[in-house]
């Protein structure tokens, strides 16, 4: 377990003071839904590079809303550090870590061709810092967000077919999907 730096706590409890600064104004303009525009407001300024588009409805929406709740009730900062990504890059990607690793095998254990990864379908979300991270591991079920792989502690898939039960993780990217050991289960 990584332990949690004093930086990201300053940067929570900043984050958190400004998103209740930002709170009228998000107030007179979305009503309905301030905490969730004063946390966006608060967040956009942390992680400025951060790029939501390309997700699906589904996966932006429940990202969304686990950044709202993991800021508001719990001070935590959940943020996006890979969404979607287009085929070409993901392709580059690929082909640079196999450059890098010798094999297309070895180079599957941390990166997935286009043709199988869940980025380039908008479903997948690296996430940071490490404590949002630990959140979202905790309290992701809720929002059909999953950590998928053993090696990538970022790595979290929109998995709404799950039901807010966790799929079985596998190793690395490139290892099978595991067998559901109950296949009559309803």
């Amino acid at each position: 377990m990584i332990p949690p730096r004093p930086r990201d706590r300053l940067y929570a409890a900043a984050t958190l003071v400004l998103a209740v600064l930002l709170l009228p104004a998000a107030f007179a303009r979305h009503p309905g839904r301030a905490r969730e525009r004063a946390g966006h407001w608060a967040l956009a300024l942390r992680f400025p590079a951060e790029d939501l588009s390309g997700l699906t409805d589904g996966a932006r929406a429940a990202f969304t809303a686990a950044r709202t709740d993991a800021l508001w009730r719990h001070g935590q900062l959940l943020g996006l550090t890979s969404g979607y990504r287009d085929p070409f890059v993901q392709q580059r990607m690929f082909e640079e870590e196999v450059r890098r690793s010798g094999s297309a095998t070895t180079a599957r254990m941390l990166v997935l061709p286009p043709a199988e990864s869940s980025h380039v379908k908008g479903t997948a979300l690296d996430v940071r810092p490490h404590e949002g991270a630990r959140w979202l591991e905790e309290h992701g079920a809720r929002y059909d967000l999953y950590r998928i792989y053993d090696n990538e502690w970022w790595h979290f898939e929109h998995r709404p077919e799950c039901g807010g039960t966790p799929p079985r993780r596998r190793p690395h990217p490139g290892a099978s999907e595991p067998e559901d050991p109950n296949p009559w289960r309803m």
